[in-house]
């Protein structure tokens, strides 16, 4: 296991605290947003410029006097902070504070801010839960870039998409930034060199990290209309302490780890159409060659290990070699949470499709704070080595998605 690897058992539920399904309780806040009111998101908003967000976003939806005003009011705002992060994110008008601008967790925070103000809104005209709850999914699209891919007309260059997700295990350190996310705000809407020497537009979008979302189909309902238009893609997620690895093989399994919402999920992954559904499913990225370019500071790995229950048995077994035929899925080489699953989503779709493009899961590195900034009772929200190891990330993932296209 990777990206649900960091704690163990024990640990994970004593971090996610007493029973909780994440859903909104008596203050009309899940568990997600009511983590805005500790110090460390204060800061972190303060220090982006990105504490007006959630009290612009109160007065304006205060002021709807329809259900049509306030989606067209959701519709430009969340759009508005997402490509607010992005100019942030890539240098564009005032930082706002002082905190580095590859900083994906203002983004994050103020979407957290958006999404508890607008549940908790008391509407002046007839708002049914429903309509509250299409609103709440429209300001997740919008502001997570999901309705903004668009590659320019003509031909002559190549189509990548990106794909991050939000910070995670906050209970253990609410500091936590996700590398992922950080690199899709530093490449949405830019253009590379491949390393055969041709043009590339990079598109991005993000995803939470709550097992309910995905069960809803969020994944495919963002990348189905965008895959077909594309030349490759990548999903992305942080995994391991000091390395990269490009997951060759995507498990239908779900391990159960404790999302941003204290919720776990235990077995197959839901999709559409089970019955056809595959318990494996494989990258189609040149991984041979990510793994010989020289990429960046960190060591890249083709990764082969999974998780199997044999065909035949009862008892699962760790692989090093990729699974065998007629065997369970237990964990991909992702491990079994919600990196796993969107890559194991993603190429679902990919093949479900009839695409033959390269696309498949990136596992960046763990984000590390700098020495003497790692205990999150008493460290600070960032430092010079972090900022610098979230650098060398995003840099080392922009020139691996180069070679992955070529």
């Amino acid at each position: 296991m990777t990206f649900c690897a960091l704690l163990g058992p024990a640990a994970a539920q004593a971090a996610a605290g007493p029973a909780a399904d994440g859903h909104a309780g008596a203050t009309g806040a899940t568990v997600e947003e009511l983590r805005l009111d500790g110090a460390v998101p204060k800061e972190i908003l303060a220090r982006s410029g990105f504490a007006d967000v959630a009290p612009r976003f109160a007065r304006q939806v205060t002021a709807t006097r329809s259900y049509d005003a306030a989606a067209r009011l959701v519709e430009r705002e969340g759009t508005r902070l997402w490509r607010r992060a992005v100019d942030r994110a890539q240098g564009r008008g005032p930082a706002g504070g002082d905190l580095s601008r590859d900083d994906d967790r203002p983004l994050y925070w103020a979407r957290l801010g958006m999404t508890r103000e607008l549940r908790s809104w008391n509407a002046g005209f007839a708002l049914s839960d429903a309509q509250r709850a299409a609103l709440l999914d429209r300001l997740e699209q919008t502001s997570r870039g999901q309705s903004d891919v668009g590659y320019p007309a003509g031909g002559g260059y190549k189509k990548v998409l990106v794909t991050g997700f939000d910070p995670f295990t906050l209970d253990r350190d609410i500091r936590i930034s996700n590398p992922s996310g950080a690199t899709a705000l530093a490449l949405d809407g830019t253009w590379i060199r491949t390393a055969d020497g041709q043009r590339a537009r990079i598109e991005t979008m993000t995803f939470p990290v709550r097992w309910q979302d995905f069960a809803d189909g969020v994944v495919e309902r963002a990348l189905t209309p965008v895959l077909p238009r594309v030349d490759a893609f990548t999903t992305v997620s942080q995994g391991r302490v000091g390395r990269v690895d490009v997951e060759r093989f995507n498990g239908a399994w779900r391990g159960g780890f404790w999302d941003n919402v204290n919720a776990s999920s235990t077995g197959t992954v839901p999709v559409v159409d089970p019955a056809s559904q595959p318990q494996w499913t494989r990258t189609t990225l040149p991984h041979q060659d990510i793994v010989a370019a020289h990429t960046g500071r960190f060591p890249v790995y083709d990764h082969t290990d999974v998780t199997e229950v044999p065909a035949g048995a009862t008892t699962p077994v760790d692989r090093s070699d990729g699974p065998t035929p007629g065997s369970a899925a237990r964990a991909g080489g992702g491990g079994d949470y919600l990196s796993n699953e969107i890559a194991y989503r993603a190429t679902l779709l990919r093949d479900r499709l009839g695409l033959t493009i390269p696309g498949g899961h990136v596992h960046t590195p763990v984000l590390e704070f700098g020495p003497g900034n790692t205990d999150p009772d008493t460290g600070t929200v960032t430092d010079p080595g972090f900022v610098r190891n979230r650098l060398d990330i995003v840099a080392q993932l922009r020139a691996i998605v180069g070679v992955a296209v070529r």
